[in-house]
């Protein structure tokens, strides 16, 4: 065994677009162990409940993450329904999940654009982020928002879509599909890319299982696991398999985003031609007296939501585990065995979002 060496890595650094921090244990220029701290940028949203009252932490809940903003809102708004027994109507079921596929679409353009990145393809990454600038605008058009949004409430949505629009986002949708098939042939055929992602940080299925991997980056480990296929929102009406990818290494993590964005595409798409007509929301009284668990597939992976009311207008606790927290240990897996100038490209393969991690 040669010398060991501990380096910090983060919470600064110029590839990292959140300040993660790594203590690195090096043998020469190899990654034997990485210890992570987290609470760096803690903001104590969770304790909040105590002076915003459930209706007010709507608001709340979608800062957790900007990126992740109207899945955030999405998720707390189900689970308070879910105590209260209230009964969405069909047409702000669709329009929640049309609002969450732009929110993967989105989400998803930002991760390929840091990737693009951290390779030195800067040229790529204007173009892909060029190209989220048009998922961008059709939030802003339906939202008046372009990264909070606040359309999602309890009972429904605020704001309705209507038909001229909906043809507009299929029509901005098709021709970004075009434009996204070339950039993304890029990341799926250049021998750069190709070298420093193929055979790179493998997860096996069996450590992904084990190590409760989310995500994508399970399901580049070939674990079929999304939430989405449970059917909650208007995912049950839609035709919905999730893509899988069994190489378990960087590229394959890479492979199943593109991927998902494309379906994202179809699935909005799908959700417009089956839209029902109706009403967006409903009113209810009264305030939340029980407990419930809710899990919804945000871009990252799996998020879960533990909400808890006493009868009053505020909540005894609010809980979220975030799909980068039950990823960390896998990305721990990952950087074990590789070499030190792959760290920001596994750290990145995870999709990191310490916001979410630390509320």
């Amino acid at each position: 065994m040669g010398k060991r060496t501990i380096i910090p890595f983060g919470p600064q650094h110029p590839v990292l677009p959140e300040p993660i921090h790594l203590d690195l244990v090096l043998e020469d220029e190899t990654v034997v162990g990485a210890i992570p701290r987290i609470g760096y940028i803690h903001r104590g949203l969770e304790k909040l409940v105590e002076k915003k009252d459930f209706q007010q932490y709507t608001y709340v809940a979608e800062r957790i993450c900007g990126i992740c903003s109207f899945m955030h809102g999405m998720g707390y708004c189900m689970t308070i329904e879910k105590i209260m027994q209230i009964e969405v109507p069909a047409r702000a079921e669709f329009l929640r999940t049309i609002w969450a596929e732009l929110s993967r679409m989105h989400s998803h353009l930002l991760w390929l654009g840091l990737t693009a990145d951290a390779f030195g393809f800067e040229s790529l990454f204007m173009h892909t982020w060029r190209l989220r600038e048009k998922v961008l605008d059709i939030f802003e058009e339906t939202t008046g928002g372009r990264v909070i949004f606040s359309v999602c409430d309890i009972g429904g949505v605020k704001k309705d879509i209507d038909d001229n629009m909906l043809a507009k986002i299929v029509t901005v949708l098709t021709e970004l599909e075009q434009e996204l098939k070339t950039l993304t042939d890029v990341f799926l055929h250049d021998s750069s890319v190709k070298h420093r992602t193929c055979g790179v940080g493998v997860l096996s299925k069996q450590a992904a299982v084990a190590l409760g991997a989310v995500g994508p980056t399970a399901r580049g480990s070939g674990v079929a696991k999304d939430m989405r296929t449970y059917g909650y929102a208007a995912y049950s009406k839609l035709d919905f398999t999730p893509i899988i990818e069994q190489q378990g290494d960087a590229y394959a993590r890479m492979k199943v985003r593109i991927g998902e964005v494309f379906q994202a595409a179809r699935l909005i798409k799908a959700a417009i031609n089956l839209i029902p007509e109706g009403p967006i929301n409903v009113r209810y009284k009264g305030n939340p007296t029980g407990e419930a668990f809710l899990r919804i597939e945000q871009p990252r992976g799996t998020v879960l939501y533990y909400v808890k009311g006493n009868g009053t207008k505020f909540l005894t606790r609010f809980r979220a585990r975030t799909p980068t927290f039950a990823n960390v240990p896998a990305l721990l897996e990952t950087l074990k065995g590789s070499s030190l100038a792959d760290v920001p490209v596994l750290v990145l393969t995870i999709d990191p979002c310490i916001s979410c991690t630390e509320r």
